[in-house]
């Protein structure tokens, strides 16, 4: 398994057997893993979700946004608890190019990708439990 440091972003080989969440990075020794969300900018965000074997789930938010803020606490609760997905946030003012390039129209908007691939986006304040209902539901259409 590919997983991509989220300190340096440089790509790490996995083996089968071993733990990710435990892993350090060959390069800069840190670990590869980070419970909470990583921030992407424009030159990370397509190496991070194109990379990584694991799903990523990319929260697309402003500081400026009601609801972004309201939600901000709920992704970080959700992404501790699930160690199997990465999850990432873009902050849309600092990263307009991918935002443009994915298509944000509005804001929060949870897009969920596999190697790169949209998998699925979700609009909106999210909960907890509709949070991980989504993420199951996008986990599924993956088999």
């Amino acid at each position: 398994m590919n997983i991509v440091c989220n300190h340096c972003f440089t790509t790490n080989r996995i083996p089968d057997d071993k733990d990710h969440t435990q892993a350090k990075c060959g390069k800069c020794q840190q670990p590869i893993y980070a419970k909470q969300p990583v921030n992407l900018s424009d030159n990370v965000f397509y190496p991070f979700i194109e990379r990584n074997h694991l799903p990523v789930v990319v929260d697309f938010w402003a500081s400026w946004c009601g609801p972004c803020q309201q939600m901000a606490p709920v992704f970080t609760q959700v992404a501790t608890e699930t160690p199997q997905i990465l999850f990432a946030k873009v902050n849309t003012e600092q990263a307009q190019q991918i935002s443009a390039d994915a298509g944000i129209r509005s804001i929060p908007t949870l897009i969920f990708f596999h190697q790169g691939q949209e998998i699925d986006r979700v609009s909106g304040v999210l909960n907890a439990v509709q949070m991980k209902q989504w993420i199951i539901g996008c986990v599924q259409k993956l088999k």
